[in-house]
């Protein structure tokens, strides 16, 4: 199972491995109050895919695909990704205030398509 939450969010039980695809570092958060398992800034969009895109909903779709297309080249990483989630649940960390449109959202459809693909439901 894969979730997306907001780093800032308190840690549960329920989120199984919590892995944070944020390029930077969230503000005003301790790494102790993160309780990551891994923090993959490789994962996320380059600055010039974020600041493209500035949560311009309007842009989701573009969004998504021009994303999608920068990490093609990272297929260990996305994979590693999948075998989490295989393994057990998966949470995908993000800092953004924009809860539904955001890059953790982007990669977590990625990842379920892949699981699909495999005949593994997410």
């Amino acid at each position: 199972m894969i979730k997306v939450k907001r780093v800032y969010d308190k840690p549960s039980r329920e989120d199984g491995a919590r892995i944070l695809v944020d390029r930077l570092w969230p503000r005003g958060l301790s790494k102790e109050a993160a309780a990551l398992d891994a923090w993959l800034k490789d994962v996320a969009p380059s600055d010039e895919l974020r600041k493209w895109y500035g949560h311009d909903t309007s842009k989701w779709e573009e969004f998504k695909k021009r994303y999608a297309s920068e990490l093609a080249g990272k297929e260990d990483l996305l994979e590693s990704l999948v075998d989490k989630a295989r393994d057990g649940a998966l949470t995908l960390l993000f800092g953004s205030r924009e809860e539904r449109y955001n890059n953790a959202t982007a990669i977590k459809e990625m990842l379920e398509t892949r699981l699909e693909e495999k005949g593994v439901s997410s």
